[in-house]
């Protein structure tokens, strides 16, 4: 099932494909968006995401209830959503000189459309590859539109229900996409690990045969790490440069150093999986010489009968298997034998 995407090659057989999401980390700064560029490339992220909208497209400039985000606990209280996609957008001239950054530095650089507008701008950019974010993930007419491309189809999974989630899959096989990605996702920011429930990924592959993936929105690296584990081939974590400068997602975006361990620690969990495996291993064959084995602890003459007090098991392991000890207490030595000697069959009388 490896899908190739620009000059990465992604799947089960393949080391962990890492996005940065910038999203709204850029302050409305082209500088800063490019300087998140280089930082994410010298992470090294294989991939830099941005999302591709104004706020017209997203909502209207409304303040009622509806419009509003009104719970407390959320990190864009108090603002309207009209508000929000303001600040937060990335302005579509940008695009260019962002991507054009990213590949640069071998990165491959896509974006998140969130309307069909977005998607025909994107096609005038040659995007490798397409997301559809969680709140969209059951926009069918966008998702046909996306997967119309016959370009390969990310789509993040929060909130969705195993019936949504199949429709969504047979609308954008339908509608020409062959190359699906799905990223097992929770859509609270920050998301908690309890929340996170990376069992879903094995289940989800099996469930609809494609690669699976994490969009991780918890803090820290560790879920990011266990999802490769449980056998995500992509992981998705936004990005800043210091969470201290700020912006609309900043809170829950992993700055340069952590992103760079994560690439390391999830390509270190993926080599470790390896496959179902017994006996040393060829790197362990050296080892085996450390065992315990049965060694002649005391001087010992011919006739003289074994006894726990001139027979030890002890390293290295070049005598008799520790399992033979007891039999070897019924035996006398064939010839004299020197402390520090290997015991063997030879010698037992």
């Amino acid at each position: 099932m490896s899908i190739q995407i620009g000059k990465f090659m992604v799947g089960k057989g393949w080391k962990p494909w890492v996005i940065a999401e910038m999203s709204g980390n850029h302050n409305q700064s082209l500088e800063r968006a490019l300087a998140i560029v280089d930082a994410a490339a010298d992470a090294g992220a294989h991939a830099l995401k941005i999302q591709t909208y104004t706020a017209d497209t997203m909502t209207l400039d409304l303040k009622r209830d509806e419009f509003s985000i009104r719970d407390s606990g959320s990190l864009w209280a108090g603002k309207s959503l009209y508000e929000l996609y303001q600040e937060a957008h990335t302005p579509w001239d940008w695009h260019k000189p962002i991507f054009e950054r990213a590949m640069q530095h071998g990165m491959v650089a896509f974006s998140t459309p969130f309307d069909e507008s977005a998607v025909d701008f994107l096609e005038t950019l040659d995007v490798p590859c397409y997301k559809i974010a969680s709140f969209e993930n059951t926009d069918l007419p966008l998702i046909r539109k996306c997967a119309s491309t016959g370009k390969p189809l990310i789509i993040s999974t929060g909130m969705a229900s195993v019936s949504e989630l199949d429709e969504t899959v047979r609308v954008a096989r339908d509608a020409g996409c062959k190359d699906l990605i799905l990223l097992k996702c929770t859509s609270t920011y920050p998301a908690t690990p309890q929340n996170t429930h990376l069992r879903t990924i094995p289940h989800m592959r099996d469930l609809f045969g494609c690669e699976i993936g994490l969009s991780d929105h918890t803090m820290g690296v560790g879920a990011a790490v266990a999802a490769v584990a449980l056998g995500a081939s992509v992981i998705e974590k936004h990005f800043t440069i210091r969470r201290s400068d700020g912006g609309v997602d900043s809170t829950f975006s992993l700055e340069p150093e952590e992103l760079h361990a994560l690439v390391i620690e999830s390509e270190r969990a993926w080599q470790a999986m390896g496959g179902i495996h017994y006996g040393p291993t060829k790197a362990e064959t050296k080892s085996l010489a450390f065992r315990r084995s049965l060694y002649v602890v005391k001087n010992v003459r011919a006739g003289e009968a074994f006894t726990r007090e001139n027979v030890r098991a002890i390293r290295p392991g070049l005598g008799l298997p520790t399992r033979y000890l007891e039999q070897t207490l019924n035996h006398k030595a064939t010839r004299d034998i020197e402390r520090g000697t290997p015991l063997s069959f030879e010698l037992l009388g």
